[in-house]
Formats: structure tokens, C-alpha cells, sequence
């Protein structure tokens, strides 16, 4: 897997289950991935090793598709997708750049770039979110005021809406306002700031790392959210906080079993 993995995993952290053995002839992950999808976590990765900061001038479209072996056409798709969720910039004329955002926790607080497709990094980002999301609904619960109840319940209702009539995009928008919502009942805003963006990340693990599949969890999310949402609004701190737990391990839960089917056919 030191190739092109599907989500190169470090420190032991596989997602396969100990007795989960890969058959002699392991499927190609390439089936699972388009070119320019691991071409967009090639190059990440050499962002990385570059140790290019926000705003430095990286390699052009030319000099990519010779380092990492590939077409210049592939590495165009592969800009497309880095530049939609905000990792490069590219500047008609000027060429391509980190992209400077400050607000990024990518670049704020892990340190160094954070890896989508880096099981550790996914890891991590769901641990700081099961800690910042189970603070923001505890507080929600004592601090929720019924503007904040009503948004809550309306986001919720959003992304049911979106399961039930198949509308991924609608689901998604309901999702990111329902925990959005959340936050903001908390009345504190580095939990909002927190929240945004630590989302904001674990939408890059989906679109490079597992190509926008992970939604198997739909059904118990909408589930999930409901229960949220009325420990919230009958003011129970515990019973909030540890909905908001659930939710954030069974999706992560879901991370794992996509993983272990690409990874195992």
C-alpha cells in the first residue's frame, strides 16, 4: 500500500479487522478510484514533502505530470478537485499556489498539512470532533434558545427529507446546518469556528479519499440527529452530550466500512 493506497494508514491504524485477511489476489484499487482522484492525493502529498507553506508558489501543471508520471490532462482534474475544497489556487497567468487560508485548521492547528487520505489524520479529526460536538450539545442543551430549537429541528427535518427522496445534496446541506445549528446553541463562538471547520476537513476525506461514497449511515444519522435534538430541547446536558457521541462514532463507523471495502473488494 506505499504506492497509491486508497487511505494510507500509519501507526498501525488499518481498518480491516485483525482476522480480515487480504486474499492472495487483493483487487486493484484503481478500480475503485479514478486516476485523478489518486493524482490529487499524489499531490498533496508532495505539498507535503516540499513543506510548501500557504501562499508558496508550487510546480506547474507540466512539471506535476512529469513528477508524478501521469498526463497533464489528469493532473487539470486533479487541480480541479484540490482547488474546489480549498487546498491550491490556481492564478490564470501566475500558475499554482498553497492556498493561504489562515482560518484552515490543516495549516492553524495540526502543525502541518492535514492528509485527507491519511487514516491517523481521519482518525484524529473525528476524536477532536466527538470532544467539540459533545461540548457543543451539552451547552445547547442548558443555553438553547427557541430561535436555536427551531433551526435545530428544521435542519434535522432537512436532512430527513434529503434520505427520504434520495437528494444527497439535500441531505448534506441539512447535515451541515443541523450541526452548525448546534454549535451556534452552544452561544459559543470557538465552538463554532471549531465545528465549521473541522468539517470542512472531513468533507476533503470524502471527496479525494473515498470519492463522496461514505452515506451507508444515512438512515441512522436522520436517527441520531432526532436524538439530539430532543435532548436539547428537554435541557438534558448528559443524555445531549452522549447522543452527539453516538453520532459521531457511528459515522465514523462508516468511514471504516468503506475503507474496508475498497481496500478488500
Amino acid at each position: 500500500m506505499d504506492g497509491n493506497p486508497v487511505l494510507a494508514t500509519t501507526g498501525g491504524s488499518a481498518s480491516a479487522s485483525p482476522s480480515a485477511e487480504a486474499p492472495a489476489s487483493t483487487p486493484d484499487t484503481a478500480a475503485y478510484r479514478p486516476g485523478y482522484e489518486r493524482v490529487a492525493e499524489e499531490i498533496l502529498r508532495l505539498i507535503a514533502e516540499l513543506q510548501l507553506q500557504p501562499g508558496d508558489r508550487m510546480p506547474t501543471e507540466n512539471q506535476l505530470a512529469a513528477r508524478l508520471g501521469t498526463s497533464r490532462t489528469v493532473v487539470r482534474e486533479a487541480v480541479k478537485i484540490l482547488s474546489a475544497i480549498g487546498r491550491i489556487r490556481a492564478q490564470k497567468g501566475r500558475g499554482l499556489f498553497v492556498a493561504n487560508d489562515e482560518g484552515m485548521l490543516g495549516s492553524s492547528l495540526w502543525g502541518s498539512f492535514f492528509m485527507p487520505t491519511d487514516l491517523d489524520h481521519v482518525y484524529r479529526l473525528f476524536e477532536f470532533r466527538r470532544v467539540q460536538e459533545a461540548a457543543a450539545s451539552q451547552l445547547a442543551a442548558t443555553r438553547a434558545t427557541p430561535a436555536d430549537l427551531r433551526a435545530i429541528e428544521t435542519a434535522a427535518e432537512t436532512c430527513r427529507q434529503g434520505h427520504l427522496t434520495d437528494r444527497r445534496d439535500l441531505f448534506d446541506r441539512g447535515d451541515d446546518d443541523f450541526h452548525l445549528s448546534v454549535a451556534k446553541a452552544s452561544q459559543n463562538p470557538f465552538l463554532v469556528d471549531a465545528v465549521r471547520e473541522a468539517r470542512r476537513l472531513q468533507r476533503q476525506c470524502s471527496t479525494i479519499g473515498l470519492h463522496g461514497t461514505v452515506g451507508g449511515h444515512a438512515e441512522e444519522a436522520v436517527t441520531e440527529h432526532a436524538a439530539i435534538y430532543h435532548a436539547i430541547k428537554a435541557g438534558d446536558p448528559e443524555a445531549a452530550a452522549h447522543a452527539a457521541t453516538v453520532h459521531l462514532d457511528q459515522t465514523l463507523e462508516d468511514y471504516r466500512r468503506e475503507i474496508q471495502r475498497r481496500v478488500f473488494g
